[in-house]
C-alpha cells in the first residue's frame, strides 16, 4: 500500500509545516461526507496513533489510520493554482465517481 506526493504538494505541505512550527507530519484521512458519500481530510499530526501508517516522501510524513488507507491506497496528492482557485489535488484510483465541486467521491 503507498501513498505518493508530487513535488508541489511536497512543498506546500513543508511549507504549512514550517510556517506551524512544530507537528510530525500531515494526517491524509477519508470521513462519511459530501454529495458523493466520502470526503477528503487533511490535518496537522503531533502524535503518530498505533494504527497510523507513515508514508514518508520528498521529507514529508504522510500519516494515515487503518480505516482511511484502504480507501486512499495509490493515491497521488498534487498541488495547483489555477487562476483564483488553489489547493491540493487527489489523484485517487480507487474513486469510482466524484462530485461536481471535487470535494467528494464514492469507491
Amino acid at each position: 500500500m503507498a501513498i505518493t506526493l508530487t513535488q508541489a504538494a511536497a512543498d506546500r505541505m513543508s511549507t504549512f509545516l514550517a510556517n506551524r512550527g512544530k507537528g510530525v507530519g500531515v494526517r491524509l484521512a477519508v470521513k462519511t461526507s459530501g454529495c458523493s458519500g466520502m470526503a477528503y481530510v487533511m490535518e496537522f499530526v503531533d502524535d503518530v496513533n498505533d494504527d497510523d501508517q507513515v508514508f514518508e516522501q520528498r521529507g514529508v510524513k504522510v500519516i494515515i489510520d487503518e480505516k482511511s488507507l484502504i480507501y486512499l491506497d495509490g493515491t497521488e496528492v498534487d498541488y495547483g493554482k489555477e487562476g483564483l482557485n488553489e489547493g491540493f489535488l487527489f489523484n485517487n484510483p480507487n474513486a469510482k465517481n466524484e462530485c461536481g465541486c471535487g470535494e467528494s467521491f464514492t469507491v
